[in-house]
């Protein structure tokens, strides 16, 4: 008889109430991060406010998509893990630079199809790379990924328009620890529902109080089409520019690197067996959704780091509600009615929410980091370092500013930094031992506890220390003797001395 498949955690099955509920949150929580492109992008082509909102639907309903394909998965594509997928932030910039190079929206949609073509074709590659993601690389690479999104709802939380006359108000930033207040307050009650659904009712609740102080408005939803299918190439046929394409695909490496590392967090957090074969299967889901996303004047994808944070905080391990949260995305994107609804949340709302999600990633990352064996090796400075240069661009966001574009595309990602060097550092001091100092070294911890074999000699089976005192197995205090004030007396003397009331000699 064959015997039943083990269930994974990742594959649980909630009510469908319940899994639209948590998918809702999940779409709450990327939603700024998921609109923030087309908007720069958009903008910075001169593009309408109506094809800026065209934009934004085809990145929602494109999101959707890719996040039905990740989670429900076919055959050789989909990491089928609760991974919420979306326009990747990693690109802005590059895409910025190519539209005002000259080559327009265009250029770009060419150069994102072609550079996830060739991601595609080499994802065998980066899903072999599993045995160098260790728990000391995975533990940086988590930890950076909440650390670097700090300043994410830090934005949010003063508004998240800088230009706005509001930005940085002890309004915009009272309304987002209010919320943060609701979210610990309802995580703290004793209804389990409630509190895994702390942060969506948060963002409820904090929008309602925005309400009346003047801080959300929902005056333009109304505003425009109820119903609108994204029109394939409404901006025109690609075009294909080699220089663009070139920095497009520095722009892969760094998403399937993001992806990867994702992937690997979400799976630790949800307790999910992760190989070399998910691992592909989930890169190959981000590189077949980048190239037909400018089919629906959309860009690159990959997972949200943002919505790992989110299954943590919740310990929602199924991948189905992921799925309800995909669904989501679709109907938003075919009815920008909903999609002007959710916006007219307030950013601070959102920015409250995010400061416990993104911090509980890298709580996450630190948990992870302390089954790491820090003696006789060099772990402590792979942390250090990877770390160290990954907060670098997120402390200093210019720092990189006079690299070559192929650099700073790289490292100015804090994530993807701290990938790179961890994974780098790991090779060279865990895989190429020859010259390593274990002596020597500031970075390799000192040695465990030690005790002389003659102090061991002296205790014998059910001695005890508490508070600062030696204490025989019933109960009766041993005597402890300065160093160096008497020579070394057996167990046995000490004891018959402490019976009689005196200190030994």
């Amino acid at each position: 008889m064959k015997a039943p498949k083990e269930r994974r955690p990742e594959d649980e099955r909630l009510p469908i109430g319940t899994s639209i509920a948590f998918g809702l949150q999940h779409v709450l929580t990327m939603y700024g991060g998921i609109i923030a492109p087309p908007l720069i992008i958009g903008a910075a082509a001169g593009m309408t406010s109506g094809e800026i909102g065209l934009l934004i639907a085809a990145c929602l309903f494109v999101g959707g998509l890719a996040t039905l394909l990740q989670t429900i998965g076919i055959p050789f594509f989909g990491a089928q893990l609760p991974l919420v997928q979306g326009v990747s932030f990693a690109g802005v910039a590059t895409m910025v630079s190519i539209v005002l190079g000259g080559g327009g929206i265009q250029a770009v949609f060419g150069a994102v199809m072609v550079s996830a073509a060739i991601g595609l074709l080499i994802t065998p590659i980066f899903s072999k790379i599993i045995r160098f993601f260790p728990p000391v690389v995975t533990g940086s690479v988590i930890t950076m990924i909440g650390l670097s999104l700090i300043p994410v709802a830090a934005n949010w939380a003063m508004g998240g328009n800088a230009k706005a006359p509001d930005y940085g108000s002890m309004a915009n930033i009272g309304l987002a620890f209010l919320t943060l207040l609701i979210v610990l307050l309802l995580s703290k009650v004793g209804n389990a529902a409630i509190s895994r659904l702390s942060v969506l009712l948060s963002i409820v609740i904090g929008t309602l109080i925005a309400v009346p102080l003047g801080m959300a408005d929902f005056s333009k939803v109304g505003a425009g089409p109820i119903f609108a299918f994204p029109t394939p190439f409404a901006f025109g046929l690609p075009t294909f520019s080699l220089p663009a394409i070139v920095s497009m695909f520095i722009v892969v490496l760094v998403i399937l690197t993001e992806t990867t590392a994702d992937v690997l967090a979400v799976g630790e957090i949800v307790g999910a067996k992760v190989d070399a074969r998910r691992i592909g299967n989930g890169l190959r889901a981000d590189m077949l959704s980048s190239i037909v996303s400018p089919v629906f004047n959309s860009f690159s994808q990959s997972a949200f780091a943002q919505n790992v944070g989110l299954v943590a905080i919740t310990k929602v391990k199924s991948r189905f509600v992921v799925t309800a949260g995909g669904a989501i995305l679709v109907i938003l994107g075919l009815l920008p009615i909903l999609g002007r609804v959710v916006a007219a949340v307030p950013m601070s709302v959102l920015g409250g929410a995010g400061i416990v999600l993104f911090g509980t990633v890298a709580a996450s990352g630190i948990r992870t980091l302390s089954k790491v064996e820090y003696r006789d090796n060099m772990n402590l400075i792979i942390v250090a370092a990877s770390l160290g240069v990954g907060l670098l661009p997120v402390v200093a966001p210019l720092f990189y500013h006079d690299f070559p574009d192929w650099f700073s595309t790289i490292f100015h990602s804090g994530i993807s930094s701290t990938a790179v060097v961890a994974i780098l550092l790991n090779i060279l001091f865990n895989h190429i031992t020859a010259g390593n100092s274990k002596d020597q070294s500031v970075f390799v911890a000192g040695p465990p506890r030690l005790v002389r074999e003659e102090e061991l000699e002296a205790l014998e089976d059910g001695d005890y220390y508490v508070g600062g005192k030696l204490f025989a197995r019933d109960g009766q205090e041993i005597t402890i003797v300065p160093t160096g004030s008497m020579p070394t007396i057996s167990r046995a003397r000490a004891a018959a001395h402490t019976q009689n009331g005196r200190s030994p000699p």
